[in-house]
């Protein structure tokens, strides 16, 4: 038994590694990794899995990815699972930062580097898009949360709330819809 959380925990690592190697965008690149590989090839997490723990992280203060791989090892092997995970992710950014830092000075207004750059970003905006609209099914159930979202979309991107103020409206919102249909 202790050697199979071992593997498990091992394995988590290593897909954290080469996702923290191979991920631009952040926590919600992540993210499409996370779909692809726990829910639709090994089928260890639903849906309904990832977008608690996307919630989770995205309203808990730090690194989001690093929030949401912990989530991720944790669910699936506990807190050796969890600190597998963000040890993995955090590992090759760390050593890709240190050996990029002294020569990025010299290289960022190099042409070629500053284009391939731009289109680095402009192919994370997809990846992004594509893990929300797949996060919807499951976190839009009915209008109601339609509804929450949208107003939430239109706070966020038109005011200087803060998003924890948001998220926490949000989870307000969720209580007295839930409460006002188990009185119903």
């Amino acid at each position: 038994m202790e050697q199979s959380k071992w593997r498990r925990a091992a394995a988590i690592f290593l897909f954290f590694l080469k996702t923290g190697l191979f991920t631009f965008g952040g926590g919600w690149s992540i993210l499409a990794q996370v779909q692809k590989h726990y829910t639709d090839e090994l089928h260890l997490l639903n849906e309904d899995e990832v977008l608690d723990i996307v919630s989770v992280a995205r309203s808990l203060p730090g690194i989001m990815i690093a929030n949401i791989s912990m989530g991720v090892g944790y669910r699936l092997a506990g807190a050796l699972g969890g600190f597998a995970a963000v040890l993995g992710v955090c590992t090759a950014p760390f050593f890709v930062i240190c050996a990029i830092t002294p020569i990025y000075i010299k290289v960022r207004d190099n042409l070629l580097i500053s284009r391939a750059l731009v289109g680095v970003r402009a192919a994370v905006i997809p990846i992004i898009l594509s893990s929300a609209l797949r996060l919807r099914k499951n976190a839009l159930k009915d209008w109601v949360c339609g509804c929450i979202a949208a107003v939430s979309f239109c706070v966020l991107l038109f005011t200087n709330i803060s998003t924890i103020l948001v998220v926490l409206c949000g989870a307000i919102a969720g209580l007295m819809v839930m409460e006002v249909r188990q009185r119903a």
